[in-house]
């Protein structure tokens, strides 16, 4: 009896690069692209409820990064490895998707010949990540840990909330606060962090170790 076919999401908010993409992917024996996906809301959606085994995501799409929702969609499909193939190309940008729950790292650039093997590597429960971009990251000194003393108590829970996906008013609701306390937590840290948007505050989290790969501060 044949093995199973390895079932693949491709989310990226451009068609044509998922035409590219499933073309590659299902010239492999084995693989099977069974949805696709062209906006970060969207993805969410599928992963949850196809639970593939191989999740190929666009790092940016459109105007959201689709970082910050990792944590989410490995904890909404544990079985689903998630390949990230981006442009991304700085050591950074690895970083932080590794530490958010990904298995894998390929730069577009680079997929004719890397993301079939980021594929099997990541269904196999294994780590890919493009040679050159590990070779820069080996040489990066650790990135530092703990939030700032600036950052207050109550304001470090908004941020990992925030970097987990919550809208204000979400993060209103878990912290039983008022949604115009929460915009004002948030434009504290925004102001003491020198930050400014949610992908920016996602990255900031997860360099400091405010979010683990399983979705939990």
């Amino acid at each position: 009896m044949a093995d199973a076919p390895i079932r693949i999401i491709l989310a990226d908010d451009h068609a044509v690069v998922r035409s590219g993409l499933r073309l590659v992917l299902e010239s492999e024996e084995g693989f099977e692209v069974i949805a696709e996906a062209g906006t970060v809301e969207e993805t969410v959606r599928k992963v949850r409820a196809i639970r593939p085994e191989v999740l190929v995501l666009d790092l940016n799409m459109g105007d959201a990064s689709s970082l910050g929702e990792i944590p989410t969609m490995r904890a909404d499909s544990p079985g689903t490895a998630i390949v990230v193939l981006t442009m991304q190309n700085e050591p950074v940008f690895a970083r932080q998707a590794l530490q958010a729950g990904a298995s894998a790292y390929v730069l577009k650039e680079a997929a004719d010949d890397e993301l079939v093997e980021a594929v099997h590597a990541a269904a196999r429960g294994e780590t890919y990540l493009n040679p050159k971009l590990g070779a820069r990251l080996a040489a990066e000194p650790p990135a530092p840990s703990g939030p700032p003393d600036d950052l207050t108590p109550r304001e470090v829970d908004v941020l990992r909330l925030i970097a987990l996906g919550n809208t204000n008013g979400e993060i209103a609701e878990q912290l039983f606060l008022s949604v115009r306390t929460v915009e004002s937590h948030r434009a504290h840290i925004q102001r003491k962090l020198g930050r400014t948007t949610r992908a920016e505050l996602v990255r900031y989290a997860l360099d400091r170790g405010l979010v683990t790969t399983d979705g939990n501060g």
